[in-house]
């Protein structure tokens, strides 16, 4: 018999079997629209219960995916994480990263662009390309950071993000649980409903390392070049490709 929370219960009809795939998107939507009734912590204990070690945690090491690893930590053990090395992150990244792997004890897979896709990249269109226009940017972010996605996900069947609806204008929409159409996958945002203040109060609760950049008006932080402080009339993503529209502000790992 299959357990109670395992996805596909009451969805197939034994006559036409469904797949993997079909049933994880089935289940995904089925709890779409109740998945705000679920605390975190309870959201938590559904992912370890019914997707264990085929989940993975996306992580940047902004403060809400510090925060999401150490609640990880102690309510879905299973998972590991993978961070995606663009080539341009600041040095302050991979500071918080090795603080949050020693704290933790949690594996954190590392995941770069393919070299002679971004050699390529900088040879014909030069260092700062991303800049020129958004469909530079997009090539830019496609060769560093969605390419990699695509390996870091393979064969899996959910991935966990730290997103929030607060951040910014183009994330107000987030569910919690999701299906993933670009990657296939099922896709949960346990923090989605999380504001800036709860997510700063459980890091000085917990006594958690965090990027030093937050300290100097950086509540995103993404590749150098690409991020700046803000100001503080400023939502949270406002310094993320700060020369485009605000409601363009995504590399595409979070396609909506």
């Amino acid at each position: 018999m299959m357990p109670k929370n395992e996805p596909g219960h009451g969805l197939a009809d034994a006559r036409e079997p469904l797949s993997r795939r079909e049933l994880d998107r089935a289940w995904a939507e089925q709890l779409a629209t109740t998945g705000d009734t679920l605390s975190t912590v309870e959201l938590l204990g559904l992912i370890e219960e019914v997707f264990g070690s085929s989940a993975i945690i996306a992580t940047s090491f902004g403060v809400e995916d510090v925060v999401l690893l150490h609640l990880a930590r102690e309510h879905a053990p299973s998972l590991s994480a993978f961070m995606i090395d663009t080539g341009r992150l600041p040095p302050e990244t991979f500071d918080v990263a090795e603080a949050v792997r020693r704290r933790l004890g949690i594996e954190i897979r590392i995941y770069t662009p393919e070299r002679s896709a971004v050699e390529e990249m900088v040879s014909l269109q030069g260092l700062f390309s991303f800049r020129g226009s958004m469909e530079a940017r997009h090539a830019c972010c496609a060769v560093r950071k969605l390419e990699p996605l695509g390996r870091a996900l393979r064969d899996r069947r959910a991935w966990v993000t730290g997103m929030r609806r607060e951040q910014s204008v183009t994330r107000t929409a987030v569910t919690r649980i999701e299906w993933d159409l670009a990657n296939h996958l099922v896709k949960i945002n346990p923090l989605a409903g999380w504001g800036r203040n709860d997510v700063w109060a459980h890091v000085r609760e917990h006594n958690l390392p965090y990027n030093r950049l937050h300290d100097l008006g950086y509540p995103s932080i993404g590749c150098a070049p690409c991020t700046r402080a803000v100001r503080p009339y400023e939502d949270e993503r406002a310094g993320r490709w700060w020369w485009e529209s605000s409601d363009s502000r995504e590399c595409g790992l979070h396609r909506r």
